[in-house]
C-alpha cells in the first residue's frame, strides 16, 4: 500500500538478526541497545532459537510496562501471552471455552459486521456464534438492548460463555465511548460472560471526540465486582503506524483467569513451541519505542505521527466521498483502517444479481472490480442487517493513489445506476 517502514523497527529487526551489525557505527545506540536486550533474552544469544512458549521474559515484562503506562493501572508481565499476531492469541483462548455445559455447547457473542476471524474460528470449533447487530444510526455503537435480545434467543440452543468486541471496530470504524464501554461491563457481568477486548487497532484513533478506552482500564476503575472479571484483551504489531503485518507479532494480557484453567491455557500454547522471534522482536521495539533524550526518538515520533495523520486525512476522505455519492451513506471513520458504507441498489440491480445466483452487494462488488479493477469486501462476508448492503474498503492506499481510487469508483457507480435504473 505504499506505507514506509518505521526506520527504527527496522534498524534493531536488522540487529537482531545480524549481530555484527551492533559493531557498525550507522546504527543509532538506543537501537543497539534494544537490539542487545532482545538477544540476552534469548537463548543462545540467537533469534534462531525457541523461546519459552508464552514468549521471551523481558519482552513480556515491556509489554506489561507499556499497558501500565497506557491505563495508569499496575500490569503483571505473568499474565501476558506473546503470540503470533493477535489472531493466534484469540484462537487460543477461545479453545478453552470448547466444553459443553449441561448438555448445551458453548456459544461466543460476535458483532454483526464482525471480522470474519470470529465466525471462522467458532465454525471450525463447533462453537455457535451469537450474532448482536452493531448500531448503524449511531455510529455503529452497542445497544444494550440489542446484545439482550440475542443472548435471550441464543440461550434457546446453547450456553453463551463469552462477548467480543472489537474497538476500534473491524469493518465498521467506530471508537467505543466510555459510556458505552461500561454498560457492555455490566451486561457481561450479569450475564456472566467472559470478555474478549479486540484492542488491535487502538493506535489508530482520528475523530475529532473520539478516544480509545482499553476495557481493562474501565473494568478495573469500575471496582468490584467488575474488576474481578475474567478479561483477555489483544494487540497486535499488524496494524497502527507499524504495518509489520508479516512478521506476525502480538500479545494477549489475560487477566482474573481461575489458575487451573491457565495453567491449562499456558500448557495448551505450549504444544506450539513459540511464536516466531522476530515477531516477538517487533512487538518489544513497539512496546518500548524510542524515549524522549534518546537519538532516534525525533526521527520515530515523525515518521510514527506522518502515518497516523495521513490515516486521519484518509478517513475523512473516504467516508466525505461515498456521502457525496447517490445512494451512499457512510459514518464516520472515527478510528481503525476501514471504512463500511451502506449503499442503496437498484431493484433492477438486485433482479440482476439474483439471476446471476449472487447476493446483491456480491454482484455490485463483481461489478466494480471487473469494470475498474477496484477490490471491495462485500458486507455479506461481514454480516449486515437484512434487506442492507453493505461493502468494506480499506483506507490504506496512500492519498494520490486513494483519490484516483475514489474517482474511479464514482466514475463507475454513476454508470452501474444509469444501467440499472
Amino acid at each position: 500500500m505504499g506505507q514506509q517502514p518505521i526506520t527504527f523497527i527496522r534498524q534493531v529487526l536488522a540487529l537482531v538478526t545480524y549481530p555484527p551489525l551492533l559493531d557498525d557505527p550507522k546504527f543509532p545506540e538506543d537501537a543497539k541497545q534494544r537490539a542487545r536486550t532482545i538477544l540476552a533474552g534469548c537463548r543462545g544469544g540467537s533469534v534462531g532459537s525457541y523461546t519459552d512458549s508464552p514468549g521471551i521474559e523481558v519482552i513480556r515484562r515491556h509489554v506489561a510496562q507499556y499497558i501500565q503506562e497506557r491505563d495508569g493501572i499496575p500490569a503483571d508481565w505473568q499474565n501476558v501471552v506473546v503470540s503470533a499476531g493477535a489472531s493466534d492469541a484469540i484462537r487460543n483462548v477461545l479453545k478453552l471455552l470448547i466444553c459443553e455445559v449441561n448438555g448445551k455447547r458453548p456459544g461466543v457473542m460476535i458483532p454483526i459486521p464482525q471480522y470474519p476471524l470470529y465466525s471462522a474460528s467458532l465454525a471450525e470449533f463447533n462453537m455457535p456464534q451469537i450474532g448482536y447487530y452493531l448500531n448503524e444510526s449511531t455510529n455503529w455503537g452497542l445497544d444494550v438492548s440489542e446484545l439482550q435480545r440475542a443472548i435471550s434467543e441464543a440461550r434457546k440452543t446453547c450456553h453463551p460463555r463469552a462477548i467480543v468486541i472489537i474497538n476500534p471496530g473491524n469493518p465498521t470504524g467506530q471508537v467505543l465511548s466510555r459510556e458505552n464501554i461500561e454498560a457492555i461491563i455490566k451486561f457481561a457481568y450479569k450475564e456472566k460472560l467472559f470478555i474478549f477486548a479486540d484492542e488491535v487497532y487502538q493506535h489508530n484513533i482520528y475523530a475529532p471526540g473520539s478516544k480509545f478506552y482499553s476495557f481493562k482500564k474501565v473494568l478495573i476503575e469500575m471496582g468490584e465486582p467488575y474488576s474481578k472479571m475474567e478479561l483477555a484483551s489483544f494487540m497486535s504489531c499488524s496494524k497502527g503506524y507499524m504495518g509489520e503485518c508479516g512478521l506476525r507479532g502480538g500479545y494477549a494480557e489475560v487477566i482474573n483467569m481461575e489458575p487451573q484453567v491457565k495453567a491449562m491455557y499456558l500448557k495448551a500454547i505450549s504444544a506450539m513451541l513459540c511464536p516466531t522471534v522476530l515477531g516477538q522482536a517487533c512487538l518489544d521495539i513497539v512496546m518500548n519505542p524510542p524515549k524522549k533524550g534518546e537519538p532516534s526518538y525525533e526521527l520515530f515520533q515523525k515518521e510514527k505521527n506522518e502515518v497516523l495523520e495521513s490515516l486521519k486525512l484518509r478517513a475523512k476522505m473516504v467516508a466525505d466521498t461515498f456521502n457525496s455519492m447517490e445512494g451512499f451513506s457512510c459514518n464516520t471513520v472515527q478510528g481503525a483502517m476501514y471504512a463500511f458504507p451502506q449503499m442503496k441498489l437498484p431493484p433492477k440491480a438486485i433482479e440482476a444479481a439474483k439471476k446471476a445466483g449472487k447476493a446483491p452487494d456480491v454482484f455490485y462488488a463483481f461489478e466494480l472490480l471487473e469494470n475498474t479493477g477496484i477490490c471491495i469486501v462485500p458486507g455479506s462476508g461481514f454480516g449486515q442487517q437484512p434487506g442492507t448492503y453493505h461493502f468494506r474498503t480499506t483506507i490504506l492506499p496512500q492519498p494520490d493513489k486513494l483519490k484516483g481510487m475514489l474517482d474511479k469508483f464514482a466514475q463507475f457507480h454513476k454508470q452501474f445506476l444509469s444501467k440499472y435504473s
